[in-house]
């Protein structure tokens, strides 16, 4: 953890976002969700709305700074809650 970090109360009463900072498509993410739970049906997509959001990224500085970092890749998390599910 960084010795430079600002402490916790500097950060107070604000949003920290917890992400990787790379941009991830709906489409990617949805067809990871897919492959995870073993969905074989087809995904809807509105075609009206080629676009949709513009960008898909979450600025993650302030959780930076606290000296976060993610631990395991996004499609191992998704497994992860999936099988906790699961099991519940």
């Amino acid at each position: 953890i960084p010795d430079n970090r600002p402490p916790v109360a500097e950060i107070k009463n604000t949003q920290i976002n917890i992400g990787t900072g790379k941009d991830q498509t709906i489409k990617d993410l949805a067809n990871m969700i897919r492959n995870v739970v073993g969905f074989r049906g087809l995904i809807n997509w509105d075609t009206s709305k080629p676009d949709g959001t513009f960008r898909k990224w979450l600025d993650v500085t302030r959780i930076k700074k606290l000296g976060w970092s993610e631990k395991i890749p996004l499609s191992e998390g998704v497994k992860n809650v999936y099988e906790q599910y699961l099991n519940s």
